[in-house]
């Protein structure tokens, strides 16, 4: 079951008719409260993003999450955002558990901890090119892609299972060499979340996830290989390796089945806590639980247990892709300086502390299709982010560009540390499909100049450029809004598709 939404309430929550929508700027929009909402909602968006927001039903769904129960704030949306199941796609919300707040699967989504990491290196991009070929096919040997995808071999005994949800990309360094220590530093959260578990996680997740660690899997997830095509803040570049011309890789992939898995069980799980807690919700799809009951403990454990699974996962396609260089180019991947930038989650709920009202409050914060974006200095990051921000990945389609942006102060003062996760589904897989009838695709990007391997023709037209928003329009509105402060643009020169 894919992250779409299907069969869900239309109309003003606790009324009738489409949300109001009023412009508060050039970037951002009001839905105002009405009805049964708590807060108002708060798009980021200019006039042309906002004429493709309004195509489909997620303006209506930020109105839904505004009914929650505990929602402080605002029901916030960033400028990718398009329909998905319950929340939309690029939601995020934060809950007090004071006032009655709730965690909703639908809140982080069936892709658990879904995520991007970016690695870069000491090759420059037209040296690189004799070789990408090879590369791509090395890449696509290497790393198994494609639906129900798995290493022949590799699984996991249940007690190494037990591990990776429990320690995360940790257990991966330390136990299966799959990287090095420093490593953890460029991670979201050293890469684990604490208050993981596996107890929690059914046997059928923990089978779906036995053998698929190292894997890409299928839709939208990929490994991009490219090249640093401008600069937009060189002293923050420069701090992260990215000077022009650099090679780069994106490896953007989460927990697969397990994680699905997750989601599907605790979304029944909730819908019997909403009869028990007596909560009215505008849209089944938001099934939820209090935050201080069992059955929200049970999930936010499995949860994390998921997203600690998310981390080895994009974990080990690192290790997996660093060989790849070594095995084409006949260098260590240490003296190519194929080094982690940063891996950064898009799909979770965590306990941070922000200040609503005046007062520092402790709330369950859910990004769904949006990026932790915390600015310079904040205790979490890194010692090598503490001055420049935490690294905010926004992919776009693999025929244009993808962006490295960094976080703001300004941001954790708004949408409690939050950015856009990419560009942005505007056209359904089944109409991609359809428009991309009758092209020879890999042609078309090899003409471009991009070498494309997939598992799958149909997985390439699915994901052709025009189904997607331009990435560019996305992050000229975070950086005008101040969400978020652009820092550099990559091209794309091989792409794997899941």
């Amino acid at each position: 079951m894919s992250d779409q939404a299907a069969g869900q309430t239309k109309g003003e929550p606790g009324g009738s008719g489409a949300p109001e929508v009023e412009k508060i700027d050039e970037y951002r929009w009001r839905v105002p409260r009405r009805g049964s909402m708590r807060v108002d909602g708060l798009v980021y968006a200019d006039d042309i993003l906002m004429q493709d927001i309004r195509e489909d039903e997620a303006i209506q769904q930020v109105a839904n999450v505004a009914c929650l129960p505990g929602i402080v704030g605002h029901s916030i949306a960033m400028p990718d955002i398009h329909w998905g199941y319950g929340f939309p796609i690029g939601g995020v919300a934060a809950f007090d558990p004071a006032q009655g707040g709730v965690i909703s699967p639908g809140g982080v989504g069936y892709d658990i901890n879904c995520g991007v990491r970016l690695l870069r290196s000491d090759l420059d991009g037209e040296d690189l090119r004799p070789r990408l070929s090879d590369l791509m096919n090395q890449i696509m040997r290497d790393v198994p892609s494609g639906v129900g995808s798995s290493h022949a071999g590799g699984g996991l005994s249940q007690g190494e299972l037990v591990g990776v949800l429990e320690r995360g990309a940790g257990w991966a360094v330390e136990e299966r060499g799959w990287g090095v220590p420093a490593d953890l530093e460029h991670i979201e959260s050293q890469g684990r979340l604490d208050g993981a578990e596996p107890d929690r996680v059914s046997a059928r997740a923990m089978e779906r996830g036995r053998d698929q660690l190292g894997t890409v899997g299928s839709g939208n997830h990929f490994i991009e290989v490219g090249a640093v095509e401008e600069t937009y803040d060189d002293t923050a570049a420069s701090a992260l390796g990215l000077e022009p011309g650099t090679v780069t890789v994106m490896i953007h992939s989460g927990s697969r089945g397990l994680g699905h898995q997750v989601c599907t069980d605790y979304l029944e799980t909730m819908l019997d806590a909403v009869e028990r807690y007596g909560i009215d919700l505008p849209d089944r799809q938001l099934a939820c639980a209090p935050l201080e009951s069992p059955e929200a403990k049970r999930y936010l454990g499995a949860m994390a247990a998921a997203a600690n699974y998310a981390f080895v996962n994009r974990q080990r396609m690192a290790h997996l892709v660093r060989g790849a260089f070594e095995q084409v180019l006949g260098r260590d991947w240490q003296e190519l300086g194929v080094d982690l930038v940063y891996d950064v989650a898009h799909n979770n709920a965590k306990w941070e502390t922000h200040t609503v009202d005046g007062q520092q409050r402790r709330l369950c914060v859910h990004r769904k299709g949006a990026t932790r974006a915390f600015p310079p200095g904040h205790p979490d990051l890194g010692e090598a982010f503490r001055d420049v921000g935490q690294p905010v990945l926004i992919p776009g389609d693999m025929g244009r560009y993808s962006y490295v942006m960094v976080g703001t102060d300004r941001a954790f003062e708004e949408t409690f540390g939050s950015s856009c996760h990419g560009a942005g589904r505007r056209m359904s897989r089944r109409e991609a499909k359809k428009r991309a009838g009758g092209r020879s695709l890999r042609k078309e990007f090899k003409e471009q100049g991009i070498e494309v391997r997939a598992a799958s023709t149909g997985t390439i037209a699915e994901e052709i450029p025009e189904a997607y928003k331009d990435v560019a329009n996305v992050v000229d509105v975070v950086d005008a809004a101040g969400i978020g402060r652009k820092v550099a643009r990559m091209r794309p020169l091989g792409v794997l598709k899941g």
